[in-house]
């Protein structure tokens, strides 16, 4: 018997023929390498130059970021400059190249969803090398009849002729996918991704697992950090691990998952006249090695080891010892952690490798790990925070809504002896000092705009609350025209305002 029959999508309401497909994907493009002209792109020319940036010859997925908050997974030999002036808007280009062609399939798509589309790629890559542009034009074709991606629906994605569920999309943190191939022989195999935009934690800090409580301070206090590893894959991995080991907070400062030099920040980031910037450099040309000696954090990887692989336990090691270029594994920081060592996570992380367990439950026990260090951290800046808001009962329907109170960092410092990270982790050490550096930090200053603006909003809608429950024609009765007419128009006014937060919100 063939595959089980797939529900029909239901039609959306969209308005131009290729509306699905600019859902997934910004556009698809192909970037060809000449060896007299340098790289070219068919049709637009969007990168150029050179030669590759790493001596891999093997095919490699991995990543880069653009200043404008892009990200770029690509195979080796593709290098692509910034293409698109924009404001507000990111993008993620996905790519796979073919180095016997000497041929590049990108995907510039406006989601980060890296897992995903590295599968999609996985797909459509090899058979577009092999049958060119007829298949790119069928699988278009394809992904135009997706329906939208949208949160908490079950979504079935054909692709020439293999099919991949989407079992469930909670929401844009998290989402938990399911890849179904129907293959020529009608068999049904089922391949489950954990997520669709996140990496493996366990394994790509497997080399340097035995310092990942020190690594995922410097990614919370925004250090600048370069990553040198042998290929684009395992660069641009540990780049995107590093930046998600503090979720739910978010990283905000720039990352570059796989840095050239090509790219147009190459003197300004190698410049030893000013302090690195706050900035993650993932890079595999041993060039770098002399280059960015003088950053204040490197970590130097080899291969990844597979799941059943013990990792040696390395020493963090001073940063003039990293002067040749081949430098053993390890990092190279004079950094002091704010913590002691958690001892536990090792233990049950080398326990798991003895026992040969899976690397998604690795995976999931570092993660969660991870998560639970973060909210620790992140909780007690939360209480603090919400402390800011006004009491409900002094907000009047007819004045303008009251005013949050300013963060005051040694306020918030007294509430810590009482209140702080003690109460729900058992790690031990200057957690008053880490708040401080954190403070002066891109990410709270990121943070703290966020929940700022979220407790605007919030004060915003109780103010429309309470002018929705007040009674109109009393108040007018109490008042003369004139006061009347004020009043309407002021309430017009703050009718429109709300309509267009909500219209921000809903965009």
């Amino acid at each position: 018997p063939g595959p089980p029959a797939l529900e029909e999508p239901e039609q959306e309401p969209l308005l131009l023929p290729w509306d699905r497909f600019s859902s997934w994907l910004h556009c698809i493009c192909v970037v060809g390498f000449d060896l007299e002209l340098g790289q070219a792109v068919e049709k637009t020319s969007i990168c150029y130059l050179s030669f590759p940036d790493s001596n891999s010859g093997k095919l490699h997925s991995f990543t880069m970021d653009f200043h404008d908050s892009f990200y770029l997974v690509c195979c080796f030999g593709l290098y692509l400059e910034r293409i698109f002036e924009l404001h507000d808007i990111s993008l993620t280009v996905y790519a796979c190249v073919c180095v016997s062609l000497l041929q590049s399939l990108v995907l510039i798509s406006k989601l980060p969803y890296v897992t995903f589309f590295h599968s999609l790629l996985k797909l459509i890559a090899p058979e577009y090398f092999e049958k060119q542009e007829p298949f790119l034009e069928a699988a278009c074709n394809d992904i135009d009849r997706w329906p939208t991606p949208c949160p908490g629906k079950i979504l079935t994605l054909p692709i020439m002729g293999v099919v991949m569920k989407v079992i469930r999309i909670t929401s844009v943190c998290s989402h938990v996918m399911s890849l179904i191939f129907h293959s020529q022989s009608d068999s049904l195999v089922s391949i489950v991704l954990p997520t669709v935009h996140e990496v493996d934690l366990f394994r790509c800090f497997h080399p340097v697992f035995f310092h990942i409580q020190m690594l995922w301070e410097l990614v919370l206090l925004s250090e600048a950090l370069v990553v040198m590893a042998p290929s684009p894959a395992e660069s641009s991995d540990t780049v995107l691990a590093l930046v998600s080991c503090i979720s739910p907070l978010r990283y905000c400062s720039d990352f570059r998952p796989y840095f050239t030099i090509h790219d147009s920040e190459f003197k300004e980031y190698t410049t030893r006249t000013q302090a690195p910037p706050s900035v993650i450099l993932g890079v595999t040309n041993p060039f770098f090695a002399k280059t960015l000696q003088h950053w204040p954090h490197i970590i130097r990887i080899g291969d990844m080891k597979q799941a059943g692989e013990m990792a040696k336990q390395m020493k963090v090691k001073k940063l003039k010892n990293l002067k040749t270029l081949d430098s053993k594994p390890g990092v190279y920081t004079a950094y002091k952690p704010f913590l002691n060592k958690d001892e536990d996570i090792i233990k049950q992380l080398q326990k798991g490798v003895q026992q040969k367990r899976p690397s998604a439950a690795q995976n999931a026990i570092l993660r969660r790990y991870f998560l639970e260090l973060t909210q620790s951290f992140i909780i007690p800046l939360e209480r603090y925070v919400a402390s800011l808001m006004p009491l409900q009962k002094s907000i009047s329907p007819w004045k303008s809504p009251p005013q949050l109170r300013p963060f005051n960092q040694e306020e918030f410092m007294k509430t810590l002896e009482k209140a702080g990270p003690q109460l729900t982790s058992r790690l031990k050490g200057d957690w008053i000092g880490l708040y401080r550096q954190f403070l002066r930090s891109p990410n709270f200053d990121g943070w703290f705009r966020n929940r700022r603006k979220e407790m605007m909003q919030k004060l915003e809608a109780l103010h429309l609350e309470a002018l929705c429950e007040e009674d109109l024609q009393l108040r007018i009765q109490k008042h003369t025209e004139v006061e009347t007419v004020d009043l309407v128009l002021k309430l017009k006014e703050k009718l429109v305002s709300t309509a267009l937060i909500l219209w921000a919100i809903k965009k």
